[in-house]
């Protein structure tokens, strides 16, 4: 290929600019240092934000509708404060005592101590709709003329037949699942569960658990205020604990703080041990860590000025940035020193090998950055941000190492420093290197067996949608959480659709029940409730109807009903006395509940789901039955709440993935087409690559693992950071003279360092207590394991396969002279 080709002047530049800085070494320090401070000082500030609301486009209806959820009412979400270890009346006392209290701290707007039994108890009748109030009329005349005709000494019945029944059970079954009685809830009036020998209160916050410094603020506030409490008199076990939205979002922000520390300080550790072990060289070592340090500065203040925080999957960036950056600098500085101990002067050395070495690098890098820029195409944040960062962060990469590393060499030089010559020819790679040109043949065939076989089993890979295998469900607000729902009979966290006006909250209900109705048992939907529902209509005429019952019911004599129906005969009695009541009459503690927070207007339906909202499916399922109402104004309103962001996230995934992936692999093809200027070296050199994904995918279905919304980002990742394996090996195999074993046993030690540090990063992770984060670091390091197999045996052994077939079809079609020497062939 002709040296005049635009890489070839390319190549030519880089070996002048890395000569440039070896010749001057401190003009290049000194800008390294100025961009290092300025990245340090724009990376200051940068938080994580785990909130699921960050990771999709503000453009989002599920977005904005959270945001207005937010303002409106203050949030989701409770900070629930458990009694725990003593007997239901000690119980009970807890929340009579510390209910009052914890109402009045400042962060509190109330709290929700018991459910509204009573209430709802003695005006149950009001909702019952007129028809089966006359039904329950005329139950009741039934009987009272019986009870007339048992009370006449002249009448005499010539069959016995038995007293018409007060019992009324179909009817009550009729309105069960209404909002009244689900909130009311079955036996006592506390949130108590006797056998767990817990109490529960719930205090709604001011304030949004998305706000991390406000959740802690709240949280802090409750803990304070019970540590100072004199406990004891509840009984010698009895204790506290706290969990809800607010606790879990702290404790969980925790959990991923702490792995992502670990991971970056393993990395680390685990990027020095193998350098250490790779150059048996401190200096060595340093020479390549400095540039890295450096990138990763100037990367993370990019992101500090672009993006001002990190989320669940950027987080994580740093040690996977350093791996890969790590990699650069071993084949760099292996190829300097194998050129220093040829005899080469340090200049000459830096000058060739970042004019081959460092574009192959650079090639590596623009291919890996490109693949990366697929992933900013999603509108799912975690993924466009991903994206960005990752590619910015392997183009800075490859910039401070043409900046320093030289720079660095030139004055280590100047010092005396000779680097510690490597033996090519012993070790593991050499070895190999010896191996496999006499056994390719049986290699090529075990190798592609196998992958063949992996592949075929590739399509019974899943896709895992329940968001609870994410997340850390070991911790103790979590387990506690989980035990909450049971208290109270349904889900503590319902989703929201916002009103304007009471007849649109009737609407909102009437819509939403009906298609409760219409999906029956396969609705998503347990029950609806609303201020504007919890007010009867038609009180008036249920009341007169409600007197005329109360004044028949009266004159029953409890004695000859049968003792079953006693106390329901007794029950009726006292709720057909109740009157008529208002919005302003329900309890407090649930009217706030749709209440908005002050100096809001409007008001809200709450939606309360029969599955698991942590649950993708089901989620699904449930987003799609409350959402898109149609109003007669023709305006249209949906539920907002953090399980329709996990559905929109999970829905965008499983849209977005397939055309991700493609366009990774298409980018990563043109680059290397482009960049390498030749058509069958890019398909050689992405050949590795695309075996180890299909192969690695094939392994997954094997040992039972699965996709998630989170480890589906390894797949293109792996794509952009395993494909510059190929690309060193064939550029080195078409230098002129190259001999495969001397070649293979250079290279392929470097190739074996870079993927080792490239998953380094992601090895961290598999230390994670996050799922989620857990699951990233197990798919990353089994495709690097794939790829490793592949790369380093199958690939090489392929390639002597070809090398000698061609070599043997040349050999054939070239006919020999008279004298027994071999002619070109006729074409």
């Amino acid at each position: 290929m002709s040296e005049t080709r635009w890489s070839g002047r390319f190549e030519a530049a880089m070996g002048s600019l890395a000569a440039r800085s070896h010749r001057r070494p401190w003009v290049a320090l000194f800008v390294m240092l100025v961009l290092t401070g300025l990245g340090a000082f724009f990376a200051r500030d940068l938080r994580l934000n785990a909130d699921l609301a960050n990771l999709l486009p503000k453009s989002f209806p599920s977005v904005q509708d959270l945001e207005k959820l937010r303002t409106r009412f203050g949030g989701q979400g409770n900070v629930v404060v458990a009694g725990i270890g003593a007997e239901p009346e000690q119980l009970k006392q807890f929340v009579d005592d510390m209910a009052p209290k914890l109402a009045t701290l400042s962060e509190i707007r109330f709290v929700n101590a018991q459910r509204p039994s009573q209430f709802f108890d003695e005006r149950g009748l009001y909702y019952v709709d007129l028809p089966d109030l006359k039904t329950i009329e005329q139950r009741i005349d039934a009987r009272f003329a019986w009870e007339k005709e048992q009370a006449n000494p002249l009448f005499v019945r010539l069959e016995e037949e038995p007293a018409p029944s007060l019992d009324f059970s179909d009817i009550q079954k009729k309105y069960t699942g209404g909002a009244n009685m689900r909130l009311a809830g079955q036996g006592s009036t506390y949130y108590l569960d006797p056998q767990e020998r817990m109490v529960v209160m719930l205090l709604k916050a001011k304030g949004s658990s998305a706000d991390l410094g406000y959740s802690k603020k709240v949280i802090t506030q409750v803990e304070d205020y019970l540590a100072k409490q004199d406990l004891s008199k509840y009984g010698p076990g009895f204790h506290t604990a706290i969990t809800g939205t607010f606790k879990k979002k702290i404790d969980q922000q925790a959990v991923i703080t702490g792995d992502l520390a670990r991971a970056s300080s393993l990395a680390l550790v685990l990027l020095l041990a193998y350098l250490i072990f790779h150059f048996r060289s401190g200096l060595s070592v340093g020479l390549t860590m400095v540039p890295v340090v450096a990138g990763l500065s100037w990367t993370y203040g990019f992101v500090g000025i672009a993006y001002g925080q990190v989320n669940l999957l950027t987080g994580f960036l740093a040690a996977v940035l350093g791996g890969l950056g790590v990699e650069h600098g071993i084949h760099l500085l292996g190829r300097w020193g194998t050129l220093r101990s040829e005899g080469m002067t340090s200049e000459e050395a830096v000058r060739e090998t970042f004019k081959h070495t460092g574009f192959s690098a650079l090639i590596s890098a623009l291919v890996a950055a490109l693949t990366f820029l697929s992933l900013s195409w999603s509108e799912f944040r975690a993924f466009h941000e991903f994206g960005v960062i990752a590619a910015v962060g392997m183009m800075v990469s490859v910039a401070s190492y043409l900046l320093i590393l030289p720079a660095l060499l030139g004055l280590v030089s100047r010092w005396g420093w000779v680097p510690r010559e490597h033996q090519s020819q012993s070790g593991p790679m050499a070895m190999l290197a010896r191996f496999l040109p006499r056994r390719y043949r049986a290699v090529a065939l075990v190798i592609g067996v196998a992958l063949v076989g992996l592949i075929s089993q590739a399509y019974r890979v899943s896709f895992n949608y329940d968001s609870t295998k994410l997340d850390d469900v070991s911790l103790p607000s979590v387990r506690l959480d989980r035990r909450i729902d049971h208290i109270l009979g349904y889900s503590a966290t319902p989703v929201v659709v916002l009103t304007d006006s009471e007849g649109m909250e009737r609407e909102v209900v009437k819509q939403l029940q009906a298609r409760k109705e219409k999906f029956g048992k396969d609705s998503t939907i347990d029950f609806v409730g609303a201020l504007e529902d919890l007010v009867p209509r038609q009180q008036e005429e249920k009341h007169a109807l409600l007197q005329s019952i109360h004044k028949k019911l009266q004159r029953i004599d409890p004695e000859r009903v049968d003792k079953a129906q006693r106390d329901d005969l007794l029950r009726a009695v006292k709720m057909t006395a109740a009157k008529p009541f208002v919005r302003e009459d329900l309890p407090e503690s649930l009217r706030r509940q749709f209440e908005p927070a002050a100096g809001q207007k409007g008001g809200v339906v709450l939606v309360y789901a029969n599955v698991s909202l942590s649950d993708g499916v089901g989620t699904r399922r449930f987003t799609k039955e409350v959402r898109n109402l149609q109003m007669p104004d023709g305006s249209q309103v949906s539920a907002a709440g953090e399980a329709l962001i996990l559905a929109d996230i999970l829905d965008m995934v499983a849209s977005e993935g397939p055309r991700i992936l493609v366009a990774a692999v298409v980018s990563v093809f043109l680059a290397m087409w482009l960049t390498l200027g030749s058509l069958r070296n890019a398909v050689i050199c992405m050949l590795p690559t695309l075996l180890s994904i299909a192969g690695l995918v094939g392994l997954m279905s094997l040992m039972g693992l699965q996709f998630n919304y989170l480890n589906i980002v390894v797949i293109p990742v792996l794509i952009g950071t395993t494909v510059d394996a190929g690309v060193h090996l064939i550029e080195r195999l078409g230098e002129p003279g190259a001999d495969f074993a001397t070649v293979y046993a250079e290279t392929g030690r470097a190739i074996t360092g870079g993927l080792l540090t490239s998953a380094i990063g992601f090895l961290a992770l598999v230390f994670a207590k996050h799922p989620g984060l857990n699951s990233i670091g197990d798919l990353a390091n089994l495709g690097f394991a794939v790829n490793m197999v592949i790369v380093l045996v199958g690939f090489p052994a392929l390639l002597l396969l070809v090398d000698r077939w061609r070599n043997k079809h040349s050999a054939a079609s070239t006919p020999a002279s008279d004298d027994g020497t071999e002619r070109p062939a006729e074409s």
